[in-house]
């Protein structure tokens, strides 16, 4: 294995581990939950960018509190 794909690999694992990216993968699965809610109750899939917006709007600051207190 090439120092360069060593490099790489070490790299993905720093990113993989990191607070940030864990954050940010909680959050777009509460999204994907989300998308999956709302698009059973339109009766189709309403698409990420809606979902995406509507959960920003609707939840996205008390989904963050709530986790903010379970990290205390």
């Amino acid at each position: 294995m090439s120092d360069e794909t060593k490099q790489q690999l070490s790299a993905n694992d720093l990113l993989k581990n990191s607070s940030l990216y864990r954050e940010f993968q909680a959050e777009r699965e509460e999204i994907l939950k989300h998308k999956w809610i709302e698009s059973e109750k339109a009766g189709r899939d309403i698409g990420f960018e809606r979902a995406l917006t509507d959960w920003i709007i609707k939840h996205r600051a008390k989904w963050r509190k709530s986790r903010q207190g379970a990290n205390r």
